[in-house]
């Protein structure tokens, strides 16, 4: 069956251009050029992926993703802009943002990364655990629901969390690269990606170590990546 591309953007010939090469790459493409449109459609029908202009009338994109994950959609989002700066390529990406392109683009790029995130999102949908849900210590994670507990409470995991901690969790025991967490995760090396790598790290910790700054399941291995190891390891300093 082929994945449903809600296109939202003001600009009417180049959403036509975009419906016109996802269609021709398979996809079923819909348009609509604002943000309420795209609330509307998005609340009475199921949709793999949202190619998302910032930059609409009345309500912005950043705000439309931001309603979606309010309501618990987790729709796959890329982002579209004019603007380039990080700072507005990173608030894209934390309020829930899968990618981040920048006018003008090539459309190939484009489809490119299109299959990136719905290629990912079919990994993510892999289970890791009978019914979803993985226990490790005084933790567990269900990755169906992105509800968790751990030594300091219950939480709701954001997508990346969950896909960073699915990654951990699948090659437990081994070394996972910054290169692989990236390609998996995010998809692509983008600006100050190795830093937001440890940031995430770092909420992980807070979430799941009884004490964060000596953890014993969640490890640097310092110049390669990170180690999963959910039987324990005796504390370390972070």
């Amino acid at each position: 069956m082929a994945a449903k591309i809600l296109v939202v953007e003001d600009e009417k010939h180049l959403a036509e251009a975009l419906a016109h090469n996802l269609r021709f790459e398979g996809y079923e493409a819909t348009v609509v050029h604002d943000g309420e449109q795209a609330l509307e459609r998005l609340a009475n029908e199921d949709f793999d992926l949202v190619v998302l202009d910032v930059m609409l009338p009345g309500i912005s994109g950043f705000e439309v993703c931001q309603r979606l994950r309010d309501m618990g959609n987790r729709v796959p989002i890329l982002f579209l802009t004019a603007k380039s700066s990080d700072a507005d390529r990173l608030q894209g990406l934390r309020q829930g943002g899968d990618d981040y392109m920048t006018k003008p683009f090539l459309l190939e790029e484009l489809v490119l990364r299109i299959k990136g995130i719905l290629r990912r999102q079919e990994w993510f949908k892999t289970p890791v655990a009978e019914r979803g849900v993985f226990r490790f210590g005084d933790s567990e994670i269900n990755f169906r629901t992105f509800k968790a507990k751990g030594p300091h409470g219950e939480v709701e995991l954001t997508e990346k969390e969950c896909m960073l901690m699915k990654l951990l969790v699948e090659l437990q025991g081994q070394v996972v690269s910054r290169e692989l967490i990236l390609e998996r995760v995010w998809g692509y090396k983008y600006g100050s990606s190795s830093r937001t790598i440890d940031n995430f790290i770092v909420r992980l910790r807070r979430y799941f170590e009884p004490d964060p700054r000596r953890p014993r399941y969640i490890h640097s291995v310092r110049g390669v990546g990170y180690r999963f190891t959910p039987e324990g390891l005796p504390a370390q300093k972070s």
